[in-house]
């Protein structure tokens, strides 16, 4: 028997049964629905809609239920469609027919809708925490290798030097952009939109409000109609996990390229590596590969809900079951990226001998001889023209900036001292970059001080 099957004369179809259940998926969301009930019953007894020995009679059941589910031994049936019905059916075995009378005030559309909300305000906190936990370990990971030095890159292309530290803190301010998002997500997040009823509201005397502070939400929702059809927070969630996962794959394929035998700028733990089945020598990145490809599925996911939306009339909507697959496999995905994400950089080692030679190759600090002339008194294209001869005279003769003598420099122009042949090193380079947020150690570890302060704040 359905709970809606009164108008109808003939049973639905198995085939259709097994196509219309979503209870394969949504059984995950047991606890919030059952969490939601007690705090509908509570209302609707505050409401005097209930009598105090009903309320106490569905909560008893609610409870038990809840103990069920957990221990395993809770018989999930497909046809009853869902985790609200499989619920409300097993509640009305146990107690008789006043388990009926939850439902008093409330449809499956706002049912649903609040065990959402509530599953992702727990899921977010998680993976908020996940992130904290990331952040942490990346400063570490700077404060360590203050010492290490590497080129740094623009087309790919070697541009100038830089510290190790400097680099990795790039990615403290990537993920530091997502766990804010997050955070603002989370204030959206926050409305309860239990009471919204199919579409309507409802006649019965409810109180909202009381159902919101009871859940931990800031306010109920305000529109009725807009409630029940609102998948905004999934779409904005997967947003966000969906930036997330950009900035895990850029890193991903920085790691896979630094640990390539042309590079050889960092070696990864064996525990995050695999072999080959036929190439005895192969040490393979399959871990940051694996976060690289299911950036993709995460992609996906956000097209999905999208399409699912994007010419839905209002309210409800049965297309709408279909925002809780990408939604679970979103929130798995990204929690377990970074997880293993935190682990592979707390295991991975910078080769700075081998970033430190590369760091000077390339004329990286060719840049500097410009900036030189410029403080001399020569405009800045001038300078960079001057530099650029200079460069040009290296390629021709096989010669690196290092590898010119102070007359050589002299040639090129009279303004040049012998204070140039230190310019040009790869750590005077990186140590005259002063400017906030630059690449010098006296910066770096300012901003390293700045990031323990945000976590210190953040984790109070």
């Amino acid at each position: 028997m359905k709970a809606w099957d009164g108008r109808f004369s003939e049973k639905t179809l198995d085939i259709v049964d097994k196509f219309n259940a979503s209870i394969s998926f949504d059984k995950r969301l047991f606890h919030e629905d059952i969490e939601g009930s007690i705090a509908h019953c509570k209302m609707l007894v505050k409401q005097n809609i209930l009598s105090e020995e009903e309320g106490e009679r569905i909560i008893k059941g609610l409870k038990k239920i809840l103990k069920e589910i957990e221990s395993g031994s809770f018989k999930f049936k497909e046809e009853l469609e869902d985790i609200h019905m499989n619920i409300e059916s097993r509640l009305t075995e146990l107690i008789g027919d006043t388990g009926g009378k939850l439902h008093t005030a409330r449809s499956r559309n706002d049912q649903v809708n609040l065990d959402i909300r509530l599953y992702l305000k727990r899921a977010s906190k998680i993976i908020l925490k996940i992130l904290l936990e990331l952040l942490e370990t990346i400063n570490k990971k700077a404060e360590s290798d203050i010492d290490g030095y590497m080129p740094g890159f623009t087309h790919l292309q070697q541009a100038q030097p830089i510290l190790i530290s400097h680099y990795l803190l790039a990615y403290f301010e990537m993920f530091k952009r997502d766990y804010m998002r997050l955070k603002d997500f989370r204030k959206r997040l926050n409305e309860c939109p239990l009471g919204a009823g199919a579409l309507a509201g409802t006649t019965f005397p409810i109180d909202r409000f009381f159902t919101a502070k009871l859940l931990g939400f800031d306010s109920p929702t305000s529109n009725s109609i807009d409630t029940v059809a609102d998948r905004d927070f999934i779409v904005e969630f997967i947003s966000v996990a969906s930036i997330a996962m950009m900035h895990l794959s850029r890193l991903a394929e920085e790691i896979i390229i630094w640990s390539t035998t042309q590079f050889k700028f960092v070696e990864l733990s064996d525990g995050f590596c695999t072999g080959s089945s036929i190439m005895p020598q192969k040490k393979n990145p399959d871990i940051p590969e694996l976060i690289r490809g299911k950036t993709g599925r995460i992609y996906g996911n956000l097209i999905s809900i999208l399409t699912v939306l994007k010419s839905l009339p209002l309210a409800y909507n049965k297309d709408l079951q279909e925002d809780k697959e990408p939604l679970f496999d979103t929130v798995d995905t990204l929690e377990g990226s970074l997880k293993i994400t935190i682990a592979m950089i707390e295991n991975m080692k910078f080769l700075k001998d081998n970033t430190y030679y590369w760091a000077g190759k390339g004329f990286s600090t060719a840049t500097e001889i410009a900036d030189y002339l410029a403080n001399k008194g020569i405009p800045f294209r001038q300078a960079h023209k001057i530099t650029g001869q200079i460069v040009k005279y290296c390629i021709d003769n096989n010669l690196d900036l290092f590898d010119l003598s102070f007359e050589d420099f002299k040639k090129f122009n009279n303004l040049f001292e012998s204070d140039i042949m230190e310019t040009v090193k790869v750590e005077s380079s990186v140590a005259r970059r002063l400017s906030y947020g630059g690449t010098s150690e006296q910066c770096v570890k300012e901003q390293i001080e700045n990031n323990k302060r945000f976590l210190t704040v953040e984790r109070s």
